[in-house]
């Protein structure tokens, strides 16, 4: 059985890698000065600023978008059930992606698929009267990105049934793309945004297939050169070859991972990043 078969669980290198660590306790330390300031006259306050409302809101408070409210609104949540179910998958989904990517990377694309949420909700809710609040937008980029990186690696839905992790995001979306059409003002009548969680994992498959193309920002592991782009016959993670170096694909990669254990996503060369994500695309 290669790795990427392997049935999946979270961990990778660091159970709690820094910037899942830091968005969680963010997101956490928020939540409890929402649930502490509640029933004081500050307590409408961070959701009125903080909260993503629509364009031309039509609300009785008079209130509208600003600019920062898609960056904010990642930070807020509805219940506790709401942050504990969004920080879970974060953790679950995403250990595994920061160790491959590196903190700064994981950053770059947890934000990108927030903010990218926010202006496709925007978008499906002008002059709605409900603002949006969570992290899910970004949490469903993640779950996109996952299933990119390991489309292979087998997920126990209800912790019983394994089901390919391609699968396991194809019908996700798809869920989320019939709840929307089936919701008032494409989910933003509804308590779930479901719009903005399609449009989290749409803007995270725009970002990574760019990146994988190597159109923008060099050091994305899945930068090809035009050489490597012509070269065939390569050994992957599922047909175990000799490189030239000796070693099997699967040393080679096991080699790879040892390194960004050691000293980090960045000391890789252009080279071992894009056999990196070559091995985790397939």
């Amino acid at each position: 059985m290669s790795y990427q078969n392997q049935p999946y669980s979270p961990g990778g290198f660091q159970v709690m890698p820094p910037a899942i660590k830091t968005i969680i306790l963010a997101n956490v330390a928020v939540f409890l000065l929402q649930t502490l300031l509640q029933n004081s006259p500050f307590g409408g306050l961070i959701t009125a600023a903080g909260a993503l409302w629509p364009v031309a809101s039509a609300n009785q408070d008079g209130l509208s978008f600003q600019i920062w409210q898609p960056v904010t609104y990642m930070f807020l949540h509805g219940s506790f059930g709401h942050l504990f179910f969004n920080m879970f998958a974060l953790w679950i989904f995403g250990t595994e992606l920061e160790n491959y990517w590196g903190t700064r990377q994981f950053n770059i694309y947890y934000f990108v698929c927030g903010i990218g949420a926010a202006f496709i909700n925007l978008l499906t809710t002008i002059g709605d009267p409900y603002p949006t609040v969570g992290a899910s937008g970004a949490i469903y980029g993640v779950l996109l990105a996952f299933g990119m990186m390991f489309p292979d690696r087998y997920i126990f839905l209800y912790f019983l049934f394994p089901i390919k992790a391609k699968y396991f995001v194809a019908g996700y979306a798809f869920i989320e793309f019939l709840s929307g059409l089936g919701s008032r003002a494409m989910g933003s009548g509804s308590n779930i945004a479901h719009f903005a969680h399609l449009g989290g994992m749409l803007v995270g498959f725009l970002y990574i297939t760019i990146r994988r193309q190597g159109w923008s920002l060099p050091k994305w592991p899945g930068r090809r050169s035009n050489t490597s782009r012509k070269q065939g016959g390569q050994a992957t993670m599922h047909h175990i070859g000799k490189s030239g170096t000796g070693m099997t694909q699967e040393e080679e990669i096991d080699a790879i991972l040892d390194k960004i254990s050691r000293q980090g996503y960045e000391s890789l060369t252009v080279e071992e990043k894009r056999k990196l994500l070559k091995a985790g695309g397939k």
